[in-house]
């Protein structure tokens, strides 16, 4: 850039002699680098471009075009510094990742919390974390909620309320008051510790399309030479040769690939997915073909109680609570899902002593005075309501807890691992953005994996593999068509390892899982996957068509300047910009892109959480109508105060809640899809429940003192049945139409 200036200056000052020498020297100093950089790439394997900028810059110099090779020396320290503000620019979000890491915590000591490096906490240590610093490491929350900051490690919008005794993560922020931690690992052991190791794995000059760019030079380098010599030979000029070089000098140009790819991995980065490079990221955006484990993937991974069904003489609240007694000193995972549930139903909380569990049998206790037992049903027990209610179970694919008291059962407790929320949109987005079939590989049984496939329209089933079995089925798929691999245990790695791209749900995943993937969701939200296919998508689009855009320029100037239509200098200017133009285009992909994704504002998700909150609340209610129906086999003194009670909460919480939906959701729904159309079939349903509260209303009019008379009870049970299945249905169709777009607020 300095002898370009002053080399001008003299030249305009008439000393246009000096002016020469400058330039030339500036030409001169631009060749030492450019040759180096054409050492380096054929050392490495490759015949770079940077050749033909040797080439020009020698030409420039023999034909005594010096103010052209003073131009090129520019375009090349210009390209470079572009590029490197290109790349900075895209790695931002995953330098910032590993920058922030955490380096200090608050321990509790003998005179108090005191400030320790981070590297010396152990598991077990208690920790204070302060209002607005980060979570340092992975461990379980004492005392008091805490209210964290989610959003630079999962992307989501709003913080999240984590009540005492559940497991957080480090790298998030405290958004709330002080509370203590007890850690559950080191920080080299710790989830963000992991994260960071990922992001360090991030590349993007691995991706076949850069690859493409630098087998660019192959052909074009052949090329450029043979329109050189013809343009030459053809006019007797030398310097049409030299302004064919010049103007064919797309070093910054090829930069646009990598720029484009680094870009997607930024903007991965962002939604809370990790790529292993650009190879990944760029196979992932051409991608036909996706694979998916069912636990821990599809479903939530951990079972939930689905029903509670009490047997004579005990109510569904006595058999959750007698049940949750007992197995909250359990560490078993049914035991864990069966305390929630208590929790969530509003369950009576009761004493349990002497609590013993037998592994394979399940948990003993004594409450008031009782002898209960949570687990198998006891030996020798057997009846016809229990084998209803085994062949209940058969048909839902749900497990089985038995609750026993004082020998004889009080009721079970119908577990299953539920379908995530968040599946049937990400699978219906994922087909739009170009995946065109997919399958469910999956070591459970046949029929609970039909089940989940049936719901979520997967279009192959296999079923029952074993670790080996899953490798062969992925690489049968990839045979096919580019396949991605999504899986979360250690018995899904060497799969993940098999397929083009693998995909781990690194939240809850295994290290196994982690470490075979390709590409890391760190937050538990299958979406992530489609977001990060958007992202791919698009940065293999821009790098493909600003390589390709820059090419054909490049193309269309050398024929232009073999027939001397573009002297040198004017060349030189030229192919700079082109050059700045395609990066410049290249990092588009550093925008946010909607894709497939549908953009929730603040409002709107606002009143997404709202309701879904709501739903959790009225869980209960559903509870209480299956209830009701089932008491109606056994009609008895307390079967009319207890469909009183069932009358009013339909009436005071259940109506009140999907008229408010109906007025204040429904609306912000319609104008978010952009279709007023998209919420009539809600809205019948709406309908439906409100016919059948009015026909159960009436029901409880007509019943005497009595209760309700043999004529009432078929159209009873029935109303009250068919109330259970309308709002369960409806809740899981809102819950999966609108709610699994909560935390899509930017």
């Amino acid at each position: 850039m300095a002898a370009l200036a002053v080399g001008g200056a003299l030249s305009l000052a008439g000393l246009s002699g000096w002016g020469d020498v400058v330039l030339a020297a500036g030409t001169i100093v631009a060749i030492v680098p450019a040759s180096w950089w054409v050492f380096s790439a054929l050392r490495a394997g490759r015949l770079g471009v940077d050749a033909i900028a040797v080439l020009a810059l020698v030409g420039t110099l023999a034909v005594r075009e010096y103010l052209a090779g003073a131009l090129i020396a520019v375009m090349l320290a210009g390209g470079r510094a572009l590029e490197q503000y290109a790349m900075r620019r895209a790695r931002g979000d995953l330098t910032a990742l590993y920058e922030r890491a955490p380096r200090w915590a608050h321990r509790y000591e003998r005179d108090g919390p005191r400030r320790v490096d981070v590297s010396t906490l152990s598991r077990g240590d208690l920790l204070l974390v302060p209002a607005g610093e980060m979570v340092p490491v992975d461990g379980v929350i004492m005392r008091t909620a805490a209210m964290l900051d989610e959003s630079a490690l999962t992307g989501e919008a709003l913080p999240v309320e984590h009540p005492v005794g559940e497991n957080v993560r480090s790298g998030v922020v405290n958004a709330g008051p002080a509370f203590d931690l007890r850690a559950t690992s080191t920080a080299e052991e710790s989830s963000y510790a992991a994260v960071v190791r990922l992001a360090r794995e991030t590349e993007a000059d691995s991706a076949p399309v850069v690859r493409l760019a630098d087998r660019f030079a192959a052909w074009f380098l052949p090329v450029t030479l043979a329109l050189a010599g013809l343009a030459w030979a053809w006019s007797g000029e030398a310097v049409r040769a030299v302004a064919v070089l010049v103007v064919a000098t797309p070093c910054p140009l090829l930069l646009a690939a990598p720029a484009a790819i680094a870009s997607g991995l930024s903007r991965t980065a962002r939604r809370g997915v990790v790529v292993k490079g650009g190879g990944a990221l760029e196979t992932l955006g051409r991608a036909r073909t996706l694979v998916l484990d069912k636990t821990g993937t599809l479903t939530q991974g951990c079972p939930e109680v689905v029903d509670v069904v009490a047997a004579e003489g005990f109510t569904v609240r006595d058999v959750l609570g007698l049940a949750a007694a007992v197995d909250r000193m359990s560490s078993h995972v049914l035991a864990a899902a069966i305390a929630r549930a208590a929790e969530v139903r509003g369950a009576e909380r009761f004493g349990a002593e002497r609590v013993h569990e037998e592994v394979g049998s399940g948990t003993t206790g004594t409450v008031g005075g009782r002898l209960v037992q949570v687990g198998k049903a006891p030996r020798g027990l057997d009846s016809t309501w229990m084998a209803a209610q085994r062949a209940r179970a058969a048909l839902d694919s749900a497990m089985t807890v038995w609750v026993s008291v004082d020998g004889g059962v009080a009721g079970v407790i119908l577990l299953r691992d539920a379908v995530r929320a968040d599946a049937g949109r990400t699978l219906r987005r994922l087909r739009s953005s170009g995946i065109e079939r997919v399958v469910m590989l999956t070591g459970d049984r046949a029929e609970v994996a039909e089940s989940v496939a049936a719901v979520l329209g997967i279009d192959r089933v296999l079923a029952e593999r074993t670790p080996e079995q899953k490798v062969a089925g992925v690489r049968e798929e990839a045979v096919r068509a580019p396949t991605v691999m999504v899986g979360d245990g250690v018995n899904d790695a060497p799969a993940l390892a098999a397929a083009q791209v693998g995909v781990a749900m690194g939240a809850r995943g295994s290290a196994a899982s982690t470490q075979a993937a390709d590409v890391v969701l760190t937050t538990d939200r299958l979406d992530r996957l489609a977001d990060a296919m958007d992202v791919a998508r698009r940065a293999r689009r821009i790098a493909v068509q600003s390589a390709g855009a820059g090419i054909g320029l490049s193309l269309v100037a050398m024929v232009a300047a073999a027939l001397g239509a573009i002297p040198p200098a004017a060349g030189a200017l030229l192919q700079e910009a082109i050059d700045v133009t395609v990066i410049l285009n290249a990092l588009r992909a550093l925008r946010p892109v909607r894709g497939t994704r549908v953009q929730v504002d603040a409002p709107t998700d606002a009143l997404l959480h709202r309701f879904d909150r709501e739903h959790a609340a009225l869980r209960p209610a559903l509870e209480l109508l299956r209830e009701a129906a089932d008491a109606l086999d056994r009609p008895s003194p307390s079967t009319l105060p207890l469909l009183r009670h069932v009358h009013d909460v339909v009436s005071r919480e259940i109506l009140p809640h999907e008229q408010a939906e109906e007025r204040y959701l429904y609306p912000a729904m319609s104008r978010l899809l952009g279709d007023p159309e998209a919420t009539v079939t809600m809205s019948r349903a709406h309908a439906e429940i409100n016919r059948l509260a009015g026909r159960l209303g009436r029901h409880v009019e007509l019943a005497g003192a009595a209760g309700p008379g043999p004529e009432q009870i078929d159209d009873l049970r029935a109303c009250l049945y068919g109330l259970h299945a309308v709002l369960t249905l409806h809740f899981a169709q809102e819950e999966e139409a609108y709610f699994s777009l909560i935390g899509r607020a930017e």
